[in-house]
C-alpha cells in the first residue's frame, strides 16, 4: 500500500469509526430562503438524507425583541450605519445552546480568517456548529467579543450578506466530511483528506 493510499485509508477510518454521531449545522439569518436551493442538490442533499449531516436556518426576526421585529440598529457605542443587534443574536444563541453543546460559533465576515482546505478539514471533525449570517454593516461588535468562537471570511470582497458565504462554508465541511468518506469507499481510493477532490 503506497503513502497515499495509506493516507486515504486512514482518513476515512478517522470520519468512519472516530467521528461516529452525524453533524448538525445551524444557520442563524434573515433570509433562509437565500439557504435553501444549495443545500438540495449533490453532496449535500445526499448528505442529509443519509443521516449524516442536519441542517437547520432560524429565522434571525423570529428572536426579535420587539412586536416590530425588528434586529438592526446603530452600533453600540456609535458610528455610521446600521448593524444587526445583539439581543435577538444572543437569544437564538443561548436558546440553541440550551438543547446542546456547540463546537463552534462561526459568524461569517469579510475581516475573519480566510477558509482554506485545512481549515475545512478542522471544522468536518466537529460535531455541531451554529453559523451566524451577518447583514447591514456587520453585528454589533459585542456578538463578535462575547458570543462568536470562529470569524470565517471566504474572500476579501464584500457580499450583501452573509447568506452566500455561509452556504460556501458549509458546502466545503460537508464535501470533506461526507464526500472524502463517500470517495475513500468506492474503488478508486485516489484522493487524500482534503485534496484533489475537485
Amino acid at each position: 500500500m503506497n503513502k497515499k493510499t495509506t493516507g486515504v485509508v486512514l482518513s476515512w477510518f478517522f470520519l468512519t469509526f472516530v467521528k461516529t454521531s452525524g453533524m448538525r449545522i445551524d444557520i442563524i439569518t434573515l433570509f433562509p430562503e437565500l439557504l435553501q436551493s444549495p443545500f438540495e442538490v449533490s453532496i449535500i442533499k445526499r448528505a442529509r438524507e443519509n443521516k449524516s449531516v442536519d441542517i437547520h436556518f432560524h429565522q434571525l426576526r423570529d428572536y426579535s425583541t420587539n412586536n416590530y421585529k425588528q434586529v438592526d440598529d446603530y452600533p453600540y457605542g456609535g458610528g455610521a450605519g446600521m448593524v444587526l443587534k445583539v439581543e435577538p443574536i444572543e437569544k437564538c444563541i443561548s436558546q440553541l445552546q440550551s438543547q446542546r453543546a456547540y463546537d463552534a460559533v462561526i459568524y461569517m465576515t469579510p475581516d475573519g480568517e480566510q477558509l482554506t482546505q485545512p481549515l475545512a478539514n478542522s471544522l468536518s471533525l466537529f460535531t455541531n456548529m451554529i453559523v451566524l449570517c451577518g447583514h447591514y454593516k456587520g453585528v454589533d461588535q459585542r456578538v463578535r467579543d462575547h458570543l462568536i468562537t470562529h470569524e470565517i471570511s471566504i474572500g476579501d470582497f464584500v457580499l450583501s450578506g452573509g447568506e452566500l458565504a455561509a452556504a460556501v462554508l458549509c458546502d466545503a465541511i460537508v464535501a470533506t466530511e461526507h464526500g472524502t468518506t463517500e470517495a475513500a469507499c468506492s474503488d478508486g481510493l485516489n484522493i487524500e483528506f482534503g485534496k484533489n477532490y475537485f
